[in-house]
């Protein structure tokens, strides 16, 4: 009896051990409850079945009582006032919309009458040229809708082009179909997409370079970016996919559920790579499972140099690094099964004051990824690997083994509605901050993570 009750209590030390370092080497890794649902596979088996789901709701609690669509994010206010049109364009339909922008000069702002517009397999062509004082601006009167069922909604190819306050739609019946509201390409520099609501497509805004030219210098700011059911398709699905790019600001945007089931299941909210520099991502809200939630697959939050660029569309054509100089300031990432913030080969980087919450945390890979880390608020680890160059300064982390007990390690500091418990965890010393995601002004030290007071965020108060 006694030799049987010791190999039963030696049995559970060597489990209870076992399971140590494996939540260990789980929290290493950056493996959280969700990621290791999607790493266990496709087997329907019930056991494994069950696992799945048990680890997705370790990971997932119910739905935060936080309504989005109640924030001053997205088109319910343009950041900056477009200067006075030097002739304004009335557009009663698409073909008069078409002539409109086949003819536009600079100045020229084009108005969409209300009621729902579809676009077809040919896209909106802004090909003529605005200029730096006098954009060319098409914009969304109230009660106007474009409904896209093709490849693109717009094609901007020439530079100075703004859209604003337009709502968009993808109604593809395959959703390979709809790939972009907006493709900006080749000599379309100083692109501004501003106010617009734009939902049900795999990359909302795709960025990229032709003919060897690319369109730097674009500005991507207060738009609401999302979907309404996971995309079944095996082409990225990242709702801005910047790639070789420069000088980009992407701020001020509600970015939240892109889920994509197809191909690697691997979704990115927003991500700038193919050998640009000096972009930078702030004040953004990027909720990974939003109204979409517990669904397979790996969902990283932002990222500069997301999966890596073939070599024929970088900048340099080498893609020695993905990005340089870029940074990623007082975001808010949220509910991500993979990476809240990864860099993958990203050189000179800056990661300050952004908050995390229910993502694989922060990580830098490779020897061309280096990064300073600072002020940031996560319920993860800040992880660098494979030589990468990390300079971590007064972050507030924890290990993701918490989050296999179903504990979330930031609930004793920031609600599920983003509301701090008391007094928010303020840094003992600190240089000028970025402005918070809320657009406030940071006292002398500031609060750990992308925000003073959230409540700051909310309608009609930013």
């Amino acid at each position: 009896m006694r030799v049987a009750r010791a190999v039963f209590v030696l049995t559970g030390a060597m489990l209870a051990a076992l399971a140590a370092a494996g939540l260990l080497m789980l929290d290493r890794h950056g493996v959280s409850p969700a990621a290791l649902a999607f790493h266990l596979g496709t087997d329907s088996g019930t056991a494994t079945r069950w696992t799945r789901q048990a680890l997705l709701r370790l990971d997932r609690p119910p739905p935060v009582p936080l309504a989005l669509d109640r924030l001053s994010f997205g088109a319910r206010a343009i950041a900056a006032a477009a200067p006075a049109p030097l002739r304004e364009v009335a557009a009663a339909n698409l073909a008069a919309l078409r002539s409109a922008m086949a003819q536009a000069t600079p100045g020229d702002r084009i108005t969409l009458a209300a009621g729902v517009w579809r676009i077809g397999q040919v896209p909106l062509a802004a090909s003529r040229a605005g200029t730096a004082s006098a954009y060319i601006t098409v914009r969304g009167a109230p009660g106007a809708r474009l409904d896209v069922d093709g490849a693109q909604g717009f094609l901007v190819s020439a530079p100075f082009w703004r859209f604003e306050q337009l709502v968009m739609r993808g109604v593809c019946a395959r959703h390979a179909d709809c790939e972009h509201a907006f493709h900006v390409v080749g000599d379309a520099h100083h692109f501004s997409a501003q106010g617009n609501t734009i939902t049900d497509f795999n990359a909302h805004l795709k960025i990229n370079g032709h003919g060897g030219r690319f369109p730097d210098s674009g500005t991507i700011d207060g738009n609401r970016l999302t979907n309404s059911a996971p995309r079944r398709t095996s082409l990225p699905v990242t709702p801005i996919d910047l790639v070789g790019a420069s000088g980009w600001t992407i701020r001020h945007n509600l970015i939240a559920d892109f889920i994509k089931e197809g191909g690697d299941y691997t979704s990115y909210g927003a991500y700038a790579k193919g050998a640009g520099a000096h972009n930078a991502f702030e004040q953004n809200i990027i909720w990974c499972e939003h109204l979409l939630r517990a669904r397979p697959g790996l969902r990283v939050g932002l990222s500069l140099g997301g999966g890596g660029t073939e070599a024929r569309f970088c900048r340099d054509g080498r893609c020695i690094v993905e990005q340089e100089d870029s940074r990623v300031a007082a975001n808010l990432v949220a509910s991500c099964s993979a990476d809240g913030i990864y860099l993958n080969s990203a050189a000179r980087s800056t990661v300050r004051h952004n908050t995390l919450v229910g993502t694989g945390g922060i990580v830098l890979r490779y020897p061309t990824s280096s990064a300073d880390v600072e002020g940031n608020l996560l319920d993860a680890p800040i992880r660098a690997g494979d030589g990468a160059i990390l300079r971590a300064v007064d972050n507030r982390t924890a290990p993701l083994a918490y989050r296999y007990f179903g504990a979330h390690a930031l609930a004793d500091v920031l609600g599920a509605d983003m509301a701090w418990r008391g007094a928010p965890p303020r840094r003992s010393a600190a240089g000028a901050a970025p402005p918070d995601l809320c657009g406030v002004a940071r006292p002398s030290l500031p609060a750990y993570g992308a925000f003073e007071e959230f409540s700051a965020c909310r309608a009609g108060t930013r």
